[in-house]
């Protein structure tokens, strides 16, 4: 990937910042209170008059344009999230077949993003998790925007672990990036750990270089087709086949022949 070298104070551009939110899910684990029918993120779990999708929205005010939201879905949830992010431009919500995993997701928006914006600098989110500090979030968040706006650089956040958890991955922390601007910093990644036993999770709580794995990502579009036509690029081929069709009658069509042909794999492998 990125050699980090030549770091650049350059912040990201007000308008070409986008933020993602990955919202496919059925959230089985949480049944009976998801459902298929209405997964978890589109239902108020914490009682705050929000969805987790909805609170997910909230908490990017400010980091982008409102404009520059987005939200990839299963085509079946597309109803549900007109209704609860009105504010979405209709185009903005992208609808899969099938489900596939997040790098095709990923490719999918990040392909159709840059075709609209070939300087988008994006962030990918889950849509259902909880964040109680908004402001720290988005000072960190915008932080990682400026940084990857630089070069071909990926960022993925790490949590401060409270406990041994041993239903999350785990983000090993390596050396610190030089020459970054700003208060916050930004280090390599030694390695990323699987959910670990309880043995193991204690370890790495007593460690202090180990953090939860986020599952939200920061990089430029430019980076991401990059990334993904070196490390995938089966998965470039086919949305490059798909692009061409973005915004006309066949769009639809080609997507449901061609999206269900790609890999199901996660982003992290």
């Amino acid at each position: 990937m990125d050699k980090i070298n030549n770091i650049s104070a350059r912040e990201s551009s007000w308008v070409d910042r986008h933020v993602v939110i990955m919202a496919g899910g059925i959230g089985s684990r949480f049944w009976p209170v998801s459902t298929p029918e209405v997964p978890k993120q589109f239902v108020d779990i914490l009682g705050t008059g929000r969805t987790l999708i909805q609170m997910t929205a909230d908490r990017f005010e400010g980091v982008c344009p409102k404009e520059n939201l987005w939200v990839v879905t299963g085509s079946r949830y597309v109803d549900i999230v007109k209704k609860q992010l009105p504010q979405l431009p209709a185009n903005h919500i992208l609808a899969e077949p099938v489900g596939r995993g997040t790098a095709p997701c990923i490719a999918y928006a990040g392909w159709k993003i840059a075709a609209e914006n070939p300087s988008a600098n994006i962030v990918f989110t889950p849509s259902d998790a909880y964040v109680q500090q908004m402001d720290i979030f988005r000072r960190i968040i915008s932080a990682a925007l400026d940084f990857t706006a630089g070069g071909r650089r990926i960022v993925t956040l790490g949590i401060c672990p409270s406990r041994p958890e041993t239903g999350y991955g785990y983000i090993c922390r390596g050396s610190e990036v030089p020459q970054c601007s700003g208060n916050d910093k930004i280090f390599m990644v030694e390695s990323f750990k699987e959910k670990p036993d309880s043995a193991t999770a204690m370890k790495y709580l007593a460690d202090g270089n180990f953090f939860w794995n986020a599952g939200i990502f920061a990089w430029s579009a430019a980076t991401l087709k990059a990334e993904i036509r070196e490390f995938c690029p089966s998965l470039a081929s086919i949305m490059d086949t798909i692009a061409l069709s973005f915004n006309t009658l066949q769009e639809e069509g080609t997507l449901l022949e061609l999206f269900p042909k790609c890999e199901k794999i996660s982003i992290d492998y």
